[in-house]
């Protein structure tokens, strides 16, 4: 393989599109990140369309190369990975049917409780995990209720890597791990559930085949090459989900291995040597063979933090313009000036519902505490901790599991601010290690590697590959302060989550249509 050939993961995550090239040893020569709107027609709604990935990702594809002086031409393999359980419908003639809904959708709330009632044991049992409007699985129920007419015109279905993929050579298939994510996917069998499948009114034959993760699936076609500069007949790998791709290129490949990501959502992840069954929290399979991990989520983490931005902090963004600096930081500069614990001013980040450990798609996010004596400043710094006490009140899942976190490695957006990865190392009481490149598009490029022979298997990729930047000890001190003040967090969700519901019932209304 020639020296000057790259390899290229693709992430489409739930906020944008990530590329990072590395060269043949696994190591970084360029990135670049493009957000793409996510839109919310309706409360509790989410919805993309797939068309805007594959035009962010050709603009991000472009620029990259741009800046780094190289030609896409000599990419030696691209993967892809992107978030799961959302479902493209394709018609014919390559029609998509309509936006996808987006896994942090809650529309599906009467149907996934319909679900529940009727089988919930029985999904349990075949996918693992319990019924929740974040699966596949109750967002076609939904569909299939609501607009009957789209179904009918399904001829594929695709989940988020797969349409991209699709996009460059024409085939069709998804892994193992995607398909675990629509709950339509028999876990111990690794093969679609025809059960799961007839509760849609789907047939079995609109899904794609099931292949492993590193498995070279297609070919860049010429259609394709003259879009996007990729040379003709560069393979793709089958690829992944993103939450499977950043946990494997953070270098998480070993039974007690922990990750924390801090991304627009925010998940705790275990790696274990078998499934751990949890209502509280979602078991899917590793790339690693034999491998899974357990994941407890939080809906809203680095996505609190930029509402709290675009939302009250328009002079801090004016300032950062005019400084030249990310408004990020100088908000962060004034909420490092602020004690621990804000001075009792509370956050609570369920702006779209919540995961684990709830599952209660109508909780509120809310300031509580507030006195004359509180600062925009203190705000700021109440974000950044109460996503680390929701991250915190995750990993309460993984503790009722008798499963140990041996040691964290914090990946996502949030892990560039180092006052954010302090809060959470003294919140959690552990140390994290921060990886040079702790994302999925780094994972999926290091996959593509292992799928073209390059690396001898996917642990040979990550101990070439994997790097760590920092490490950062909590402070005894301030864990103990904070095991002092998350009672107290635990205690306003449990005070307000009914006067959430209320609110929910006044303003939203009918929960099958948000009216």
């Amino acid at each position: 393989m020639a020296k000057k050939e790259y390899l290229l993961g693709i992430d489409l995550g739930t906020g944008g599109c990530k590329i990072t090239l590395l060269d043949t040893r696994g190591q970084v020569l360029g990135e670049g990140f493009t957000e793409y709107e996510t839109r919310y027609p309706r409360p509790g709604w989410a919805e993309q369309d797939p068309q805007e990935w594959v035009k962010t990702f050709r603009e991000t594809l472009r620029r990259v190369f741009e800046e780094k002086r190289r030609h896409p031409s000599r990419v030696a393999a691209i993967g892809i990975d992107g978030s799961t359980h959302n479902a493209v419908l394709m018609g014919k003639r390559e029609k998509i049917l309509r936006s996808c809904i987006m896994w942090m959708d809650q529309r599906s709330i009467r149907q996934s409780r319909g679900l529940e009632r009727r089988i919930g044991k029985e999904i349990f049992r075949i996918t693992f995990n319990k019924v929740n409007p974040t699966w596949t699985l109750p967002q076609l129920l939904w569909i299939r209720e609501n607009e009957p007419e789209i179904l009918e015109k399904v001829e594929r279905v695709f989940f988020t890597k797969d349409y991209l993929r699709y996009r460059l050579t024409g085939t069709w298939e998804t892994d193992y791990i995607d398909a675990h994510g629509s709950m339509l996917l028999d876990g111990g069998k690794r093969r679609w559930s025809e059960d799961l499948i007839g509760e849609t009114g789907l047939s079995p034959g609109v899904f794609p085949p099931i292949r492993k993760p590193a498995e070279i699936c297609g070919r860049v076609t010429r259609r394709a090459a003259i879009e996007t500069g990729l040379r003709e007949g560069t393979p793709l790998i089958v690829g992944t989900s993103d939450t499977a791709a950043e946990d494997y290129g953070a270098g998480a490949i070993k039974v007690g291995q922990g990750i924390v990501k801090m991304a627009t959502a925010g998940n705790v992840c275990l790696m274990a040597d078998r499934p751990y069954p949890t209502p509280a929290g979602f078991n899917y399979p590793h790339v690693i063979e034999g491998l899974w991990y357990i994941v407890a989520g939080t809906n809203s983490c680095a996505l609190a933090n930029r509402w709290y931005r675009d939302t009250l902090c328009q002079g801090e963004i004016e300032e950062a313009r005019a400084a030249g600096k990310a408004a990020f930081r100088i908000l962060d500069e004034g909420a490092e000036k602020i004690p621990l614990g804000s001075e009792g001013l509370f956050f609570h980040p369920y702006l779209l519902g919540e995961r684990s450990p709830y599952f209660d798609p109508f909780l509120r996010a809310s300031f509580i505490g507030a006195t004359a004596r509180h600062r925009k400043e203190h705000f700021s710094r109440a974000v950044l901790e109460g996503v680390a006490y929701s991250l915190l009140d995750a990993q309460r899942v993984l503790g009722g599991l008798g499963r140990k976190i041996k040691d964290i490695r914090l990946i996502g957006g949030g892990a560039k601010s180092p006052l954010w990865r302090k809060i959470l190392a003294d919140v959690l009481g552990k140390p994290v290690w921060v990886p040079a490149s702790g994302d999925a598009s780094f994972g999926s490029a290091l996959l593509a590697g292992v799928g073209v022979g390059l690396f001898s298997d996917p642990a040979e990729a990550v101990r070439q590959g994997v790097r760590y930047v920092a490490r950062v000890s909590p402070d005894a001190r301030a864990h103990k302060l904070y095991q002092k003040y998350f009672p107290l967090y635990r205690k306003i969700h449990d005070q307000l989550a009914p006067v959430h519901r209320l609110i929910y019932e006044a303003f939203a209304g009918d929960p099958q249509t948000g009216s």
